[in-house]
């Protein structure tokens, strides 16, 4: 069989575990958050379906697969429709770009049987603009949900699309901001080359040791983009019903949730692979399978701060949260890029 051909089948197959993956996850992180803000409220959390609960994911599944479908009568049907798919495409596609592993792998015995080593990497892209690529698609989101509460005709869901927005546009600044301090050091937009610099000294070179200011801003902005709490205004339920998705229910509504969801998990794998060093940890030259390991370790450490933060920071207020924004985060964001700026000029990093 042609390489080339037999080099695409792989990669094929490699996109749909990476998604599979990415929605088994989903399921996975509702039944941990549920159960993890239960014990930090000093209750038990579900444990009725299966041993534990721990088939509350799939009770869940079979209600939002089985629930009646209604689409209003007043919604512009089509954009109604298309809404969760475009919230949740972006949140699995902007995966593309983070390493898993130190290095790629080869598959034993493949040469002899199909007459061409097959190589697999431990991403599904490795581009030379890799976080530029990250900000672009992790903004694409934002269409989703704000075609959402538009085309529901509905002031509160028009008003959750409208947050969501002005989330979005905020937030992106300092973002950037404490993206371009860590560019700066490492002098690439490549993740792979990101991870490799901050690989040395033992994890010393960590950028959530050498750029905390940086680290906190991403992090902190990473929840506001993805509609996490404290920064969940677009549904906040007090103020909006549901905000976004008042008008959607059944397999809709899930796509939404699962678009939340996934949102987290990759913040997380983009937090790994920027501030904690993504892969690197002892002994992973002489191991190569232990960066996948120290990789997937560190995510479920950031999961577990993300719903640290859920279960004990209660909701802000939205003009506190702007104001928090752009008077606080974009300012610290800047000086911190200066500083940094003026310390590589100095030091000749």
């Amino acid at each position: 069989m042609n390489p080339v051909v037999i080099t695409t089948i792989v990669e094929i197959i490699k996109i749909g575990i990476v998604a599979t993956t990415l929605m088994l996850g989903f399921a996975a992180m509702t039944l941990a958050e549920r159960k993890l803000v239960a014990r930090f409220t000093l209750r038990y959390g579900p444990n009725r379906a299966g041993k534990f609960g721990l088939l509350q994911p799939i009770a869940d599944m079979f209600k939002m697969f089985f629930k009646e479908e209604i689409i209003p009568g007043h919604v512009d049907k089509l954009i109604y429709v298309m809404a969760p798919g475009l919230s949740l495409v972006p949140a699995i596609i902007a995966f593309a770009v983070v390493p898993m592993a130190s290095q790629p792998f080869t598959i034993p015995f493949s040469e002899q049987l199909l007459g061409t080593p097959l190589v697999i990497t431990p991403w599904v892209a490795d581009v030379n603009v890799g976080l530029l690529y990250i900000l672009a698609i992790g903004s694409l989101g934002t269409y989703g949900v704000v075609l959402g509460g538009w085309s529901s005709n509905n002031k509160y869901s028009l008003l959750g699309g409208l947050r969501t927005s002005a989330q979005m546009l905020s937030y992106e600044l300092p973002m950037g901001a404490a993206l371009l301090s860590v560019v700066a050091i490492v002098g690439s937009l490549r993740m792979t080359e990101i991870v490799e610099w901050q690989s040395a000294w033992w994890g010393f070179r960590w950028f959530v040791f050498l750029q905390p200011v940086a680290f906190l801003i991403f992090f902190i902005s990473g929840l506001a983009e993805a509609g996490r709490s404290p920064f969940d205004l677009p549904e906040t339920e007090n103020e909006l019903i549901g905000g976004f998705a008042t008008e959607y229910g059944g397999m809709k509504f899930g796509l939404f949730f699962g678009a939340e969801y996934i949102h987290a998990i990759v913040l997380s794998t983009i937090v790994t692979s920027l501030f904690l060093g993504g892969w690197s940890g002892p002994f992973v030259n002489q191991i190569p399978l232990l960066g996948l390991f120290y990789f997937l370790a560190k995510v479920a450490v950031m999961l577990f701060v993300i719903i640290w933060v859920r279960a004990s920071i209660p909701r802000v207020r939205f003009d506190k949260m702007m104001k928090f924004c752009w008077k606080f985060l974009l300012p610290l964001g800047i000086i911190n890029l200066v500083v940094t700026v003026l310390l590589i000029a100095i030091f000749s990093f």
